[in-house]
């Protein structure tokens, strides 16, 4: 297998969780607590979906052909993805889509910065432009962990019950496969091994001024990477990619 075809997969996998998690948040508009809440959640997922376009469009560059950043998007199936599962949850209600966007944006940032130093230039150049918006994600997502996390009983109660119900899902984040431990040897993609612990420390920090347990590590569970999904994904996917599985080839 070439660089070039570990490249393209790498950028999908990206563009992947930025899809799925941008579709996730999406499905708060016109839904969320209050308008201004509703406009900053749109705009947030909109920042995701844009973040997956600059990912498909490079790997449908190096794999050439008729590929397109559509291809990615809509005509695969669900064993094809390889989004990390924390991404394609369902919904639930506000403060699981809090709990979840505090601790993959936690992520995030760290990889983005530390992606502007890979030897790929097109690499560097989205996760330039990313990390900008996910430094904004995190600011507003730590402030809701605080607000709702030591705000009423119920908004605790609710809070607590997303943390211990999503923690298990997190160790997917740090791990590392055979094709990203060969583009991490090569100085392209980026090892979060490297920054796991700050991530924890500062995921535990916020949940201890939020008035907030940290759960037990006593569960884990994986497969996004290599497609093996909850059975959620396959019912967004049905809808997200409704239209071009019912009119192939359809342009606006």
């Amino acid at each position: 297998m070439t660089e070039r075809t570990d490249i393209s997969r790498y950028a999908v996998r990206l563009g992947d969780d930025a899809l799925i998690l941008g579709h996730r948040v999406s499905e708060w508009t016109s839904r969320a607590p209050f308008l201004e809440e509703d406009l900053a959640v749109t705009n947030v997922a909109l920042d995701y979906v844009g973040r997956a376009r600059m990912f498909y469009q490079y790997a449908a560059e190096l794999e050439g052909g008729d590929t397109t950043e559509d291809t990615f998007a809509y005509t695969r199936d669900a064993r094809a993805f390889t989004n990390l599962l924390l991404c394609e949850l369902p919904r639930g209600d506000f403060a699981h889509s809090v709990v979840r966007q505090f601790f993959y944006d936690a992520y995030a940032l760290p990889m983005l910065q530390a992606l502007k130093g890979s030897y790929d230039d097109r690499l560097a150049a989205i996760a330039a432009k990313a990390e900008k918006e996910s430094t904004y994600h995190l600011r507003r997502g730590r402030e809701w962990m605080l607000r709702l996390g030591d705000g009423t009983e119920e908004s605790h109660a609710r809070m607590q019950a997303a943390v211990d119900e999503l923690w298990g899902y997190t160790h997917e984040l740090f791990e590392v496969d055979e094709l990203e431990q060969r583009l991490i040897d090569s100085g392209i993609a980026v090892d979060p091994r490297l920054f796991q612990h700050d991530w924890h420390d500062n995921v535990a920090g916020v949940l201890r001024e939020a008035t907030l347990s940290l759960p037990e590590a006593d569960w884990s569970i994986r497969g996004g990477r290599t497609g093996h999904h909850t059975e959620y994904l396959g019912y967004l996917l049905a809808e997200l990619q409704f239209m071009q599985r019912a009119y192939p080839g359809l342009k606006w």
